[in-house]
This record gives structure tokens, C-alpha cells and sequence, in this order.
């Protein structure tokens, strides 16, 4: 089952970028690009979901329908 999680995402001075979420608390990714921030984002999303789960702590994530909006960024 997939869900959805709002992630917030931030180029550091340092030049990498940053991900956490207020929806998944626990939640921190730093890549070289976003794209690497993202992978590593959704691998920890993926563990601490799991770690809820096998605590029986619910989450209030919104569960992956047939239709949903996706921001996508291109550069130039």
C-alpha cells in the first residue's frame, strides 16, 4: 500500500539539499540533488512507516488513490 507524505525540501548554504516532513516526524534526508534527497527520503520514510507499524502506532497518512496531484520539477 502506498501513501502520501509531504516532505519539505531545502538547499543548504553547504550546497546539499535537506528533507523532513511535519507529517512523519523523525524524517530527515540530506543528498547532493534533490533527486538523491529523494530516494533517501522515501528509504527512511519506508523504515520509520515500518517501525510505526510494528509498534501498532497508527499514521495519519493519506493512502495513494487511483488519481492524485504530483508537483514535478524540471530544470532548464
Amino acid at each position: 500500500m502506498e501513501k502520501i507524505l509531504n516532505l519539505h525540501i531545502e538547499k543548504l548554504p553547504e550546497g546539499v539539499y535537506l528533507a523532513t516532513s511535519d507529517e512523519l516526524p523523525g524524517l530527515v534526508a540530506q543528498g547532493r540533488t534533490i533527486a538523491e534527497t529523494l530516494e533517501i527520503a522515501r528509504d527512511v520514510a519506508r523504515k520509520l512507516l515500518e517501525a510505526r507499524s510494528e509498534r501498532n502506532q497508527p499514521d495519519s497518512l493519506e493512502t495513494l488513490g487511483d488519481r492524485f496531484d504530483y508537483p514535478l520539477v524540471v530544470g532548464q
